[in-house]
């Protein structure tokens, strides 16, 4: 059996830019979905409306992220991708009516063991052509090769200062978390909430998205270390470790200081780590 393959090429390919309105029901829905209590998260009569949550650049960032990849990669391969690296730079929060122009390019390829990373860079901007929030995504295709030359990412993870846990909170996921942040968000990958797809796949079920899961985290960096203030959060970075399946719990811990930020991780119910080198920038 042939083994399939990604062609080196494909750095410098553009998608974009794709326009979107943000409204006040999509975020609190985002909100909803992670179970936040903050009422700012659905405040619909202050002069801003409702609080975006730091994650939110996800739902957005989405439908651009689909074109780029029909165009890059050849469809079959869609189910071998797994969110592997995420590093967000907020340059200023999502409100309410925003109309936002996203742009999505190909920005590396490197081998892994387990197959080929692809590197992403969404930059997002609004109407008057202010950056609003950038995005360097990384996703490995497993069981696939690189046919070419390397082209290394633009950007790694911040060093942390110290493995001292601060401390750890467990988080419940629920049965129903996936399907539940599938449609609130708006991001739709059929391995979140199509078992027949899932094991196709070769996943042991159910997995909750990966963005989810990292959304889940930065919630609890910013009530413990942020006084509960979303608006403070000025930057994400983590890479993606494991999976969480459905139903489950995480233990997130609040770990030593990062270059101009926060660390934290994340374990899945059996302990294994899901979330590594988590930094929150404030």
């Amino acid at each position: 059996m042939t083994t399939p393959t990604i062609e080196a090429g494909i750095v410098g390919l553009t998608v974009g830019p794709v326009a979107c309105t943000i409204d006040a029901r999509w975020l609190m829905a985002y909100a909803g979905a992670l179970g936040e209590p903050d009422p700012r998260y659905y405040d619909t009569t202050s002069a801003g409306g409702p609080l975006a949550h730091p994650l939110f650049p996800v739902c957005y960032e989405w439908p651009v992220a689909v074109a780029l990849r029909d165009k890059a990669v050849d469809r079959a391969l869609a189910p071998r991708s797994v969110h592997a690296t995420h590093r967000l730079v907020l340059h200023r929060p999502p409100r309410a009516g925003d109309s936002l122009r996203t742009t999505a390019r190909v920005t590396g390829v490197q081998r892994r063991r387990s197959g080929t990373l692809v590197m992403v860079r969404y930059t997002t901007m609004d109407r008057t052509g202010v950056l609003v929030s950038t995005t360097d995504y990384g996703s490995v295709y497993r069981g696939v090769e690189l046919r070419g030359d390397e082209v290394a990412p633009p950007s790694e993870a911040a060093s942390l200062d110290g493995n001292a846990v601060r401390w750890e909170e467990r988080v419940p996921v629920a049965a129903q978390a996936a399907h539940v942040y599938t449609e609130c968000a708006r991001i739709w990958n059929p391995i979140h909430t199509d078992l027949a797809v899932a094991r196709a796949a070769g996943l042991p079920g159910l997995i909750l998205h990966g963005t989810a899961t990292l959304a889940l985290a930065v919630s609890r960096v910013v009530a413990r270390d942020l006084d509960g203030d979303p608006t403070r959060v000025r930057g994400v970075s983590a890479d993606f470790t494991g999976m969480v399946t459905l139903p489950s719990a995480l233990a997130v811990r609040g770990r030593g200081a990062a270059a101009g930020g926060l660390g934290f991780e994340a374990v899945n119910a059996t302990g294994a780590a899901v979330l590594s080198r988590g930094v929150v920038t404030a």
